[in-house]
């Protein structure tokens, strides 16, 4: 049994997104309260493998996960993109008109905020996490009182469905890193079919530096498919990149590397691993996922 630790409580889209990653394994899953108690767990059990949200396709990027993950000895040992997809859930035997307020977490908040502009009569309250918002519901049992969460947390917590898909985008997909020390790699990675990388590195502030590193990756066919920027602490108007590179020649690939070293400092592989490439357009995948576990 592999233990994945996720952030937030079970029902979470973390623990939806291990179990579409390890589809058909057992998982003893290991909820966290933070993205940092992920790695602070990892640190006491080395055999455990991380679950952590990095971007959403309307939020952006999850900005502090990148520095945790440069921060930390675990690697990226593969990538899960996860159609979100929000319903409102009550305790059993209520309607939507004897629901006064609505919680969940701010971003699910914001993500189907056209269909909480139908409901003005509610009052809005920020959680934690979505799993955990419908968890506190039936704790409590907590009447005229709503979540907006997945439909495995609201099956998990014994909370009827009052309205599903209330997500304002319904392009709404979550990329989700797999997380694991370096021993532990060979039991997490799918295969070695290795075609996607991610890096960090510090550029000097001169001009074209970043031009000239684009360049190279080029002639080696090598393409871009993320670049994020991040101020380095302490050093006034200097920045960090976040990249993702995705290739068909690994070979190539190495080369490139070697070629921007003398181009870029602190250079960091945070993973080598397969691309995700699942069709953005269809959610069957993201809904079996959730009818198998919540069976």
């Amino acid at each position: 049994m592999k233990r994945v630790a996720i952030q937030g409580v079970q029902g979470a889209y973390h623990e939806i997104a291990a179990r579409k990653y390890f589809d058909g394994e057992e998982l003893e899953i290991v909820p966290c309260l933070t993205f940092r108690d992920i790695f602070i767990e990892a640190k006491k059990d080395p055999s455990l493998i991380g679950v952590m949200a990095i971007e959403n396709t309307i939020a952006g990027s999850l900005l502090p996960n990148h520095d945790l993950l440069k921060m930390s000895d675990m690697q990226i040992a593969g990538e899960c993109k996860l159609r979100i997809s929000h319903a409102l859930a009550a305790l059993p035997g209520q309607s939507i008109a004897d629901i006064k307020e609505v919680m969940s977490h701010p971003i699910a908040l914001m993500q189907c905020q056209d269909y909480l502009d139908t409901l003005p009569h509610v009052k809005i309250v920020e959680n934690d996490d979505t799993a955990l918002a419908a968890k506190e519901i039936h704790d409590g049992r907590l009447k005229g009182c709503a979540a907006i969460c997945s439909t495995l947390a609201a099956e998990m917590y014994g909370l009827e469905v009052l309205a599903s898909g209330i997500e304002t985008n319904k392009r709404n997909f979550t990329r989700f890193l797999i997380l694991a020390h370096k021993e532990m790699l060979p039991e997490v990675q799918k295969d070695n079919h290795i075609n996607k990388s991610s890096l960090v590195f510090v550029l000097p502030h001169t001009e074209g530096s970043l031009s000239r590193v684009l360049t190279i990756l080029s002639f080696y066919g090598i393409n871009l498919t993320r670049i994020q920027s991040l101020p380095i602490i302490g050093c006034e108007w200097e920045y960090q990149f976040y990249v993702d590179l995705t290739f068909s020649d690994y070979e190539r690939y190495r080369q490139s590397i070697d070629a921007i070293l003398p181009l870029i400092g602190n250079l960091k592989i945070l993973g080598e691993y397969r691309e995700d490439k699942q069709n953005m357009n269809n959610n069957t995948t993201y809904e079996k996922v959730e009818t198998d576990r919540a069976c």
